[in-house]
């Protein structure tokens, strides 16, 4: 999928954009800001991460203009993190608020989110493994022929760690994940989750598939 950074800090909007690509996203960015809204009509992106502070029109103005005519999927990304600039950007019809400096990954977790939400047509229905089937229609986990049933919560961690097989998950970024889908948590009721989905897998056989990054997180 595509995603719009207007991010006016030169150095940013590249370490963002790589950091997009890196998890298989498509990125582009508009080299002025005289004409946003055109950039994004001719663009055609499936989300915009928009910073408030930009030199002319300032994010506020453009997501509203943005609203008046699309459903664009928006993400406020922006060093202005009181309480008020939160709720302007959910009154003017953004879909999410992330405060800088962020962690990557609960961005990269709010980016699917959103997505996931507002192209559920687009979300594969299951992922695959190490030889670990996770059927998201059905909330069941499969190996080898075996299966078992999932909580939403242990839906949801398995389905984050499988979207990025390889690379560590925090639990900072679990945590948002599983907020995102309003079943808040909090950091020991995580590790509850986790072992349990863990016991699941142990029964299906596959021992030792979720692996503990001490100090950072899970992996698989």
């Amino acid at each position: 999928m595509k995603i719009a950074v207007i991010e006016d800090h030169d150095a940013l909007r590249q370490e963002l954009c790589a950091l997009l690509e890196r998890y298989g996203y498509e990125t582009c960015a508009p080299e002025g800001f005289v004409d946003v809204v055109g950039f994004l009509r001719e663009a055609a992106p499936h989300l915009v991460l928009l910073d408030i502070n930009l030199p002319g029109v300032d994010g506020y103005t453009l997501c509203r203009q943005l609203r008046q005519e699309s459903r664009l999927p928006i993400i406020i990304v922006t060093s202005r993190d009181s309480e008020l600039d939160e709720l302007m950007s959910m009154n003017l019809g953004a879909d999410d608020f992330v405060a800088k400096p962020y962690n990557s990954q609960i961005l990269l977790a709010r980016i699917a989110a959103v997505l996931t939400r507002s192209y559920p047509e687009n979300a594969p229905a299951r992922l695959s493994h190490r030889g670990v089937t996770l059927d998201l229609t059905s909330a069941r986990v499969s190996y080898q022929g075996n299966c078992q049933e999932l909580t939403k919560n242990e839906l949801k961690i398995l389905h984050l760690l499988m979207q990025h097989p390889g690379e560590v998950c925090t639990r900072d970024a679990i945590i948002e994940a599983l907020w995102q889908s309003d079943a808040f948590v909090d950091d020991n009721t995580l590790t509850v989750n986790v072992n349990r989905l863990r016991k699941k897998l142990e029964a299906l056989g596959a021992a030792d598939y979720i692996v503990t990054r001490r100090g950072l997180g899970y992996s698989i």
